[in-house]
């Protein structure tokens, strides 16, 4: 018995369902501030939880095609876009930070639960996605996910392997869209993209 390989599932699809489920998340102000802080190697915070979001749904498709289980695919990825919502540089010297692995999914909760409307599933996603850090397991199948698509692209991200370039430039060009900062131009059949 071979491993199941999605061969349907293109970029441009998990971009496009990333970016549908989480289009609320993904254009606010308050989670693109998120861009502004250095994740792990040279990826931003942001550019980290899409691509959580990217591998939370490949590993939702996976165990649904393959041993038939059910995953809140919204409450997935809106839970993979807010978990490192904590919105401050966790790499300057201040004392506080040194316990930034144990600290920041509590602080990373408060301000979702702050600026959006979280369900259970969310609200467990965000709070336990460091585990075992923090010490209580997830509850729910999408916890997991999340918190296993988390730690491989920490590790990626770590020693800089490309895994989500195109599926971040994919999300950006649809923020920028949504933003009015480009506009599609139709013609002769061909579709582009132009700088307003």
């Amino acid at each position: 018995m071979g491993v199941f390989v999605p061969r349907h599932i293109t970029e441009y699809r998990l971009a496009k369902d990333l970016f549908t489920r989480g289009r609320d998340i993904i254009l606010s102000s308050d989670a693109l501030e998120m861009k502004q802080f250095t994740q792990h190697g040279t990826s931003s915070v942001f550019e980290h939880c899409v691509s959580v979001a990217k591998f939370s749904l490949l590993f939702s498709y996976f165990l649904e095609k393959t041993i038939h289980l059910k995953v809140d695919r919204d409450s997935l990825v809106r839970g993979a876009l807010l978990h490192d919502y904590f919105l401050y540089d966790w790499h300057d010297r201040r004392p506080e930070r040194r316990i930034h692995g144990f600290t920041h999914p509590g602080i990373a909760l408060h301000n979702a639960d702050r600026d959006f409307e979280l369900n259970d599933i969310e609200r467990d996603i965000i709070g336990k996605h460091m585990f075992p850090l923090t010490v209580v397991p997830p509850r729910y199948r999408e916890s997991v996910i999340v918190c296993l698509a988390d730690k491989w692209c920490a590790l990626c991200e770590t020693f800089r392997i490309d895994v989500s370039s195109y599926l971040i430039y994919r999300v950006n060009y649809r923020i920028a869209l949504a933003n009015g900062e480009l506009r599609i131009i139709h013609g002769n059949g061909d579709t582009a993209a132009e700088n307003i």
